[in-house]
């Protein structure tokens, strides 16, 4: 995959992480009883944090001290 294809990935996944982010707190603060939801939506913003860290860790290479 390319450079320009990676940062278009990862500018959708940071979207949907905010969203998430935003979801998640609207549902706890409206609707607390939600719990088996609101663990779903925590997890699915764990998995899209590993993979945004994922693709920053492709753009970015590692340098050696």
């Amino acid at each position: 995959m390319n450079n320009d294809a990676l940062l278009e990935q990862l500018n959708l996944l940071r979207q949907e992480h905010r969203d998430l982010d935003i979801a998640i707190d609207a549902l706890a603060l409206n609707n607390p009883t939600e719990q088996l939801r609101l663990a779903r939506m925590k997890k699915r913003k764990l998995r899209l944090k590993d993979e945004i860290t994922l693709i920053e860790d492709q753009l970015v290479p590692d340098i050696i001290a």
